[in-house]
Protein backbone atom coordinates (compact mmCIF):
# COMPACT_ATOMS: atom_id res chain seq x y z
CA UNK A 1 0.00 0.00 0.00
CA UNK A 2 1.30 3.22 -0.92
CA UNK A 3 -1.33 5.76 0.86
CA UNK A 4 -1.18 6.04 4.79
CA UNK A 5 -3.06 3.03 6.93
CA UNK A 6 -4.07 4.81 9.73
CA UNK A 7 -3.78 2.22 12.84
CA UNK A 8 -5.48 2.80 16.14
CA UNK A 9 -4.71 1.44 19.56
CA UNK A 10 -6.61 1.39 22.62
CA UNK A 11 -4.62 1.17 25.51
CA UNK A 12 -0.99 2.66 26.29
CA UNK A 13 -0.14 -0.56 27.95
CA UNK A 14 2.41 -3.40 28.18
CA UNK A 15 0.76 -5.17 24.56
CA UNK A 16 -0.30 -1.65 22.84
CA UNK A 17 2.74 0.13 23.09
CA UNK A 18 5.31 -2.20 21.73
CA UNK A 19 2.74 -3.10 19.40
CA UNK A 20 2.70 1.11 18.20
CA UNK A 21 6.53 1.66 18.05
CA UNK A 22 7.30 -1.96 16.46
CA UNK A 23 4.49 -0.30 13.24
CA UNK A 24 5.82 3.32 13.53
CA UNK A 25 9.47 1.71 13.00
CA UNK A 26 8.78 -0.79 10.57
CA UNK A 27 5.99 0.76 8.27
CA UNK A 28 6.81 4.36 6.29
CA UNK A 29 3.11 4.50 5.23
CA UNK A 30 1.56 3.98 8.50
CA UNK A 31 0.00 6.41 11.11
CA UNK A 32 -0.43 5.21 14.60
CA UNK A 33 -3.05 6.62 17.13
CA UNK A 34 -2.85 5.67 20.11
CA UNK A 35 -5.20 5.96 22.98
CA UNK A 36 -5.01 5.84 26.52
CA UNK A 37 -7.20 7.68 29.74
CA UNK A 38 -4.11 8.72 31.64
CA UNK A 39 -1.20 10.65 29.86
CA UNK A 40 1.36 8.37 31.76
CA UNK A 41 2.03 4.34 31.50
CA UNK A 42 1.62 2.74 35.01
CA UNK A 43 4.81 0.43 35.65
CA UNK A 44 1.74 -1.91 37.94
CA UNK A 45 4.31 -4.90 38.46
CA UNK A 46 6.06 -2.55 41.39
CA UNK A 47 2.68 -1.90 42.51
CA UNK A 48 3.01 -3.76 46.02
CA UNK A 49 6.47 -2.23 46.54
CA UNK A 50 5.38 1.30 46.03
CA UNK A 51 1.85 1.44 47.51
CA UNK A 52 3.26 -0.02 50.62
CA UNK A 53 6.84 2.21 50.83
CA UNK A 54 5.84 5.52 49.67
CA UNK A 55 9.49 6.17 49.48
CA UNK A 56 11.04 3.38 47.56
CA UNK A 57 10.47 4.84 44.43
CA UNK A 58 9.99 8.54 43.15
CA UNK A 59 7.31 8.65 40.78
CA UNK A 60 8.34 9.33 37.34
CA UNK A 61 10.26 6.25 38.03
CA UNK A 62 7.03 4.63 38.05
CA UNK A 63 4.14 7.07 35.82
CA UNK A 64 6.13 7.39 32.66
CA UNK A 65 5.03 9.86 30.15
CA UNK A 66 3.73 8.44 26.89
CA UNK A 67 4.02 11.20 24.62
CA UNK A 68 8.09 12.32 25.25
CA UNK A 69 9.02 8.15 24.49
CA UNK A 70 7.50 9.01 20.88
CA UNK A 71 8.41 11.77 20.20
CA UNK A 72 11.04 10.49 17.80
CA UNK A 73 8.69 10.20 15.43
CA UNK A 74 7.09 11.99 12.93
CA UNK A 75 4.01 14.05 13.61
CA UNK A 76 2.03 12.82 10.83
CA UNK A 77 2.83 9.50 11.88
CA UNK A 78 1.56 9.55 14.82
CA UNK A 79 -0.71 10.88 17.86
CA UNK A 80 -1.45 10.41 21.28
CA UNK A 81 -5.26 11.19 22.23
CA UNK A 82 -5.91 10.94 26.00
CA UNK A 83 -9.30 10.17 26.66
CA UNK A 84 -11.33 6.74 27.14
CA UNK A 85 -12.86 4.97 24.43
CA UNK A 86 -16.71 4.32 24.55
CA UNK A 87 -18.11 2.55 21.76
CA UNK A 88 -16.34 0.59 18.67
CA UNK A 89 -18.50 0.48 15.38
CA UNK A 90 -17.09 -1.70 13.35
CA UNK A 91 -18.88 -1.86 10.48
CA UNK A 92 -18.15 2.33 9.69
CA UNK A 93 -14.43 1.36 11.07
CA UNK A 94 -14.50 3.92 13.80
CA UNK A 95 -14.19 3.95 17.68
CA UNK A 96 -15.66 6.99 19.89
CA UNK A 97 -14.16 8.27 22.23
CA UNK A 98 -16.10 9.79 26.13
CA UNK A 99 -15.13 13.21 24.59
CA UNK A 100 -17.65 12.07 21.81
CA UNK A 101 -14.84 12.40 18.96
CA UNK A 102 -14.90 10.19 16.61
CA UNK A 103 -11.61 8.25 15.02
CA UNK A 104 -11.93 6.59 12.08
CA UNK A 105 -9.56 3.41 11.79
CA UNK A 106 -8.05 0.93 9.06
CA UNK A 107 -7.40 -1.72 11.31
CA UNK A 108 -8.14 -1.34 15.22
CA UNK A 109 -6.01 -3.00 18.19
CA UNK A 110 -8.05 -3.53 21.32
CA UNK A 111 -5.04 -3.65 24.34
CA UNK A 112 -7.54 -1.93 26.79
CA UNK A 113 -6.11 -4.56 29.50
CA UNK A 114 -7.39 -6.30 32.60
CA UNK A 115 -8.38 -4.71 36.49
CA UNK A 116 -9.04 -5.50 39.51
CA UNK A 117 -11.85 -4.95 41.70
CA UNK A 118 -9.83 -2.47 44.41
CA UNK A 119 -8.14 -0.90 41.50
CA UNK A 120 -11.71 0.18 39.80
CA UNK A 121 -13.29 0.44 42.92
CA UNK A 122 -15.51 3.73 43.25
CA UNK A 123 -17.20 3.27 46.85
CA UNK A 124 -14.21 3.14 48.75
CA UNK A 125 -10.58 4.27 48.10
CA UNK A 126 -8.64 2.38 44.97
CA UNK A 127 -5.99 0.62 45.77
CA UNK A 128 -4.36 0.33 42.24
CA UNK A 129 -2.84 -2.85 40.68
CA UNK A 130 -3.42 -2.09 37.72
CA UNK A 131 -3.76 1.56 35.30
CA UNK A 132 -7.34 2.93 36.74
CA UNK A 133 -9.52 5.10 34.43
CA UNK A 134 -8.45 8.28 36.39
CA UNK A 135 -6.52 10.69 33.88
CA UNK A 136 -4.20 11.54 37.33
CA UNK A 137 -2.48 8.23 38.42
CA UNK A 138 -0.54 10.40 40.63
CA UNK A 139 -3.16 11.16 42.90
CA UNK A 140 -4.87 7.80 42.73
CA UNK A 141 -1.28 6.26 43.94
CA UNK A 142 -1.19 8.73 46.51
CA UNK A 143 -4.38 8.44 48.57
CA UNK A 144 -3.57 4.76 48.28
CA UNK A 145 -0.35 5.10 49.98
CA UNK A 146 -1.95 7.51 52.71
CA UNK A 147 -4.57 4.64 53.26
CA UNK A 148 -2.31 1.74 53.76
CA UNK A 149 0.16 3.92 55.93
CA UNK A 150 -2.48 4.79 58.19
CA UNK A 151 -4.42 1.72 58.48
CA UNK A 152 -3.14 -0.49 61.90
CA UNK A 153 -5.37 -3.67 60.63
CA UNK A 154 -5.94 -4.83 57.21
CA UNK A 155 -7.20 -7.94 55.85
CA UNK A 156 -6.24 -8.61 52.21
CA UNK A 157 -8.29 -11.16 50.28
CA UNK A 158 -6.23 -13.27 47.81
CA UNK A 159 -3.39 -15.12 48.56
CA UNK A 160 -2.18 -15.13 44.63
CA UNK A 161 0.97 -13.32 43.69
CA UNK A 162 -0.42 -10.03 44.37
CA UNK A 163 -1.63 -10.69 47.34
CA UNK A 164 1.25 -12.45 48.90
CA UNK A 165 3.85 -9.63 47.45
CA UNK A 166 1.18 -6.42 48.95
CA UNK A 167 1.30 -8.39 52.35
CA UNK A 168 5.05 -8.98 52.44
CA UNK A 169 5.67 -5.10 51.69
CA UNK A 170 2.67 -4.10 54.35
CA UNK A 171 4.48 -6.30 56.91
CA UNK A 172 8.13 -5.27 55.89
CA UNK A 173 7.23 -1.51 56.41
CA UNK A 174 5.67 -1.81 59.62
CA UNK A 175 8.40 -3.90 61.06
CA UNK A 176 11.09 -1.53 59.67
CA UNK A 177 9.34 1.67 60.96
CA UNK A 178 8.78 -0.07 64.42
CA UNK A 179 4.81 0.37 63.63
CA UNK A 180 2.42 -2.47 64.78
CA UNK A 181 0.29 -3.63 61.70
CA UNK A 182 -2.25 -6.66 61.79
CA UNK A 183 -2.28 -7.89 58.61
CA UNK A 184 -4.20 -11.05 57.81
CA UNK A 185 -4.61 -12.49 54.40
CA UNK A 186 -7.03 -14.89 53.38
CA UNK A 187 -6.68 -17.67 51.09
CA UNK A 188 -9.20 -19.58 48.87
CA UNK A 189 -6.86 -22.46 48.49
CA UNK A 190 -5.43 -24.78 51.42
CA UNK A 191 -2.15 -23.21 50.63
CA UNK A 192 -1.11 -19.51 49.35
CA UNK A 193 0.22 -19.38 45.59
CA UNK A 194 -1.45 -22.61 44.68
CA UNK A 195 -0.23 -22.27 41.01
CA UNK A 196 3.46 -23.13 42.55
CA UNK A 197 4.86 -26.17 43.47
CA UNK A 198 4.30 -26.96 47.56
CA UNK A 199 7.35 -26.38 48.25
CA UNK A 200 7.34 -22.42 46.59
CA UNK A 201 4.01 -21.96 48.74
CA UNK A 202 5.84 -23.14 51.70
CA UNK A 203 8.81 -20.71 51.41
CA UNK A 204 6.40 -17.75 50.74
CA UNK A 205 4.06 -19.15 54.21
CA UNK A 206 7.52 -18.91 56.34
CA UNK A 207 8.50 -15.41 55.34
CA UNK A 208 4.95 -14.09 55.82
CA UNK A 209 4.38 -15.55 59.44
CA UNK A 210 8.25 -14.72 60.20
CA UNK A 211 6.94 -10.92 59.30
CA UNK A 212 3.78 -10.84 61.64
CA UNK A 213 1.22 -11.77 58.87
CA UNK A 214 -1.93 -13.93 59.66
CA UNK A 215 -2.52 -16.56 57.07
CA UNK A 216 -6.03 -17.67 56.94
CA UNK A 217 -6.00 -20.51 54.09
CA UNK A 218 -9.21 -22.54 53.07
CA UNK A 219 -11.32 -19.50 53.16
CA UNK A 220 -13.20 -17.03 51.55
CA UNK A 221 -14.56 -13.44 51.98
CA UNK A 222 -18.20 -13.79 52.09
CA UNK A 223 -19.11 -10.04 52.72
CA UNK A 224 -16.91 -6.94 53.28
CA UNK A 225 -18.52 -3.16 54.31
CA UNK A 226 -17.27 -0.26 55.00
CA UNK A 227 -19.03 1.94 57.72
CA UNK A 228 -19.80 5.40 56.43
CA UNK A 229 -18.90 7.44 59.23
CA UNK A 230 -15.50 5.95 60.68
CA UNK A 231 -14.33 4.27 57.17
CA UNK A 232 -13.08 0.97 58.72
CA UNK A 233 -14.47 -2.68 57.45
CA UNK A 234 -16.42 -5.30 59.12
CA UNK A 235 -14.77 -8.20 56.51
CA UNK A 236 -16.78 -11.70 56.75
CA UNK A 237 -15.36 -14.96 56.19
CA UNK A 238 -17.57 -18.04 54.93
CA UNK A 239 -17.07 -19.93 58.27
CA UNK A 240 -18.45 -16.76 59.59
CA UNK A 241 -15.72 -15.35 61.46
CA UNK A 242 -15.92 -11.53 61.35
CA UNK A 243 -12.77 -9.15 61.47
CA UNK A 244 -13.18 -5.44 62.00
CA UNK A 245 -10.18 -3.60 60.08
CA UNK A 246 -9.06 -0.42 59.05
CA UNK A 247 -8.33 -1.72 55.44
CA UNK A 248 -9.60 -4.15 53.25
CA UNK A 249 -7.82 -4.92 49.85
CA UNK A 250 -9.10 -7.42 47.35
CA UNK A 251 -6.44 -8.69 45.09
CA UNK A 252 -8.66 -11.75 43.55
CA UNK A 253 -8.76 -12.17 40.02
CA UNK A 254 -9.15 -9.51 37.16
CA UNK A 255 -11.81 -8.36 35.34
CA UNK A 256 -11.61 -7.19 31.68
CA UNK A 257 -11.75 -3.56 30.44
CA UNK A 258 -14.30 -4.05 28.16
CA UNK A 259 -17.07 -1.59 28.60
CA UNK A 260 -16.58 -0.16 25.36
CA UNK A 261 -16.58 -3.15 22.70
CA UNK A 262 -19.03 -4.42 21.24
CA UNK A 263 -20.96 -7.54 23.22
CA UNK A 264 -20.25 -10.10 20.20
CA UNK A 265 -16.82 -9.77 20.02
CA UNK A 266 -16.50 -11.18 23.66
CA UNK A 267 -17.08 -14.32 25.26
CA UNK A 268 -19.25 -15.60 28.09
CA UNK A 269 -16.89 -14.06 30.66
CA UNK A 270 -16.46 -10.62 29.02
CA UNK A 271 -12.81 -10.94 27.49
CA UNK A 272 -12.10 -10.52 23.55
CA UNK A 273 -12.46 -13.86 21.47
CA UNK A 274 -9.42 -13.81 19.11
CA UNK A 275 -7.70 -16.54 16.75
CA UNK A 276 -4.24 -18.00 16.66
CA UNK A 277 -3.12 -14.59 15.27
CA UNK A 278 -5.01 -12.90 17.44
CA UNK A 279 -7.52 -11.31 15.21
CA UNK A 280 -10.44 -10.15 16.45
CA UNK A 281 -13.08 -13.05 16.13
CA UNK A 282 -16.29 -12.39 13.80
CA UNK A 283 -19.30 -12.58 15.16
CA UNK A 284 -21.17 -15.97 14.81
CA UNK A 285 -22.51 -16.22 11.24
CA UNK A 286 -20.13 -14.01 9.48
CA UNK A 287 -17.49 -14.72 7.24
CA UNK A 288 -16.06 -11.04 7.38
CA UNK A 289 -12.42 -10.71 8.46
CA UNK A 290 -12.34 -8.40 11.02
CA UNK A 291 -9.83 -5.46 10.68
CA UNK A 292 -9.01 -5.65 14.45
CA UNK A 293 -6.59 -7.46 16.47
CA UNK A 294 -6.15 -7.96 20.39
CA UNK A 295 -3.70 -8.81 22.35
CA UNK A 296 -2.88 -8.34 26.02
CA UNK A 297 -4.61 -9.58 28.93
CA UNK A 298 -8.20 -8.79 27.12
CA UNK A 299 -8.21 -11.49 25.31
CA UNK A 300 -9.46 -14.96 25.89
CA UNK A 301 -6.06 -15.98 26.55
CA UNK A 302 -5.72 -17.35 29.95
CA UNK A 303 -2.47 -16.29 31.09
CA UNK A 304 -2.87 -12.35 32.04
CA UNK A 305 1.10 -11.70 32.61
CA UNK A 306 3.30 -8.92 31.94
CA UNK A 307 5.72 -11.13 28.92
CA UNK A 308 2.46 -12.85 27.96
CA UNK A 309 1.19 -9.28 26.96
CA UNK A 310 4.35 -8.60 25.47
CA UNK A 311 4.54 -11.97 23.31
CA UNK A 312 1.12 -11.17 22.26
CA UNK A 313 2.51 -7.76 21.18
CA UNK A 314 5.27 -9.26 19.03
CA UNK A 315 2.10 -11.34 17.35
CA UNK A 316 0.09 -9.11 16.19
CA UNK A 317 2.43 -6.51 15.01
CA UNK A 318 4.17 -8.77 12.54
CA UNK A 319 0.24 -9.56 11.51
CA UNK A 320 -0.24 -6.03 11.15
CA UNK A 321 2.68 -5.96 8.86
CA UNK A 322 2.10 -9.12 6.56
CA UNK A 323 -1.26 -7.96 6.23
CA UNK A 324 -0.36 -3.72 5.42
CA UNK A 325 2.74 -4.19 3.10
CA UNK A 326 3.31 -7.53 2.83
CA UNK A 327 6.15 -7.94 4.58
CA UNK A 328 7.40 -10.89 6.78
CA UNK A 329 5.52 -13.62 7.39
CA UNK A 330 2.15 -14.30 9.80
CA UNK A 331 2.68 -15.65 13.41
CA UNK A 332 0.52 -17.40 15.49
CA UNK A 333 0.91 -17.04 19.35
CA UNK A 334 0.43 -20.04 21.73
CA UNK A 335 0.79 -19.15 25.44
CA UNK A 336 1.76 -22.72 26.57
CA UNK A 337 0.95 -24.03 30.03
CA UNK A 338 4.11 -23.66 31.77
CA UNK A 339 4.44 -20.93 34.79
CA UNK A 340 6.76 -18.75 35.55
CA UNK A 341 6.93 -16.46 38.33
CA UNK A 342 9.22 -14.82 40.94
CA UNK A 343 6.93 -13.73 43.78
CA UNK A 344 9.27 -11.84 46.42
CA UNK A 345 7.80 -11.42 50.00
CA UNK A 346 9.76 -8.18 51.15
CA UNK A 347 13.13 -7.16 50.04
CA UNK A 348 14.94 -9.93 51.13
CA UNK A 349 13.60 -13.00 49.99
CA UNK A 350 10.66 -14.94 48.06
CA UNK A 351 9.97 -17.88 46.35
CA UNK A 352 8.07 -18.74 42.72
CA UNK A 353 8.59 -21.24 39.64
CA UNK A 354 11.15 -20.94 36.87
CA UNK A 355 11.61 -23.67 34.32
CA UNK A 356 10.21 -25.71 36.79
CA UNK A 357 12.15 -25.13 40.22
CA UNK A 358 11.30 -23.10 43.29
CA UNK A 359 14.42 -20.59 43.02
CA UNK A 360 16.01 -19.53 46.30
CA UNK A 361 16.01 -16.46 48.28
CA UNK A 362 18.92 -14.71 46.77
CA UNK A 363 17.93 -15.32 43.16
CA UNK A 364 14.50 -13.98 43.95
CA UNK A 365 16.00 -10.32 45.68
CA UNK A 366 18.01 -10.40 42.72
CA UNK A 367 15.56 -10.69 39.97
CA UNK A 368 12.75 -9.01 41.41
CA UNK A 369 13.15 -8.24 44.84
CA UNK A 370 15.69 -5.62 44.87
CA UNK A 371 13.16 -3.37 43.15
CA UNK A 372 10.44 -4.71 41.68
CA UNK A 373 11.69 -4.20 38.20
CA UNK A 374 11.21 -0.84 38.16
CA UNK A 375 14.65 -0.01 36.46
CA UNK A 376 13.49 -1.89 33.71
CA UNK A 377 10.10 0.49 33.75
CA UNK A 378 11.77 2.42 30.97
CA UNK A 379 12.30 0.22 28.30
CA UNK A 380 9.14 -1.25 28.63
CA UNK A 381 7.78 2.00 27.28
CA UNK A 382 10.80 3.13 24.68
CA UNK A 383 10.78 -0.32 23.11
CA UNK A 384 14.73 -0.14 23.26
Amino acid sequence: MSSQVHVVIVGASFAGIPIAHSLLKDIPTVKVTLINPSPTFYFAIAAPRLLAKRNAFKPEQYLLLIEREFSRYRPKSFEFVQGRASAIDVSAKTITLDTTRNIHFDYLVIASGSTTASTSQTHAIPIPFKQSNSDDMNTVIQNAQDSISRAESIVIAGAGPIGVELAGEIAEAAQQSGRKVNITLVSASYRILPMLKPAGSATAEKLLTELGVEIVKNQKVSRAVQSQESHSWTVTLDEGRKLDVDLYIPTTGVLPNNDFIPANLLDENGWVMVDKGLRVKSPSGSADRLPIFSAGDITNNSMRLSFKAQEQAAVVAANLKAEIVGQGKSKVYSQGDKIMMVVPVGSTGGTGLIMGWTPWNAMVRMVKGKDFLISKANSAISAK
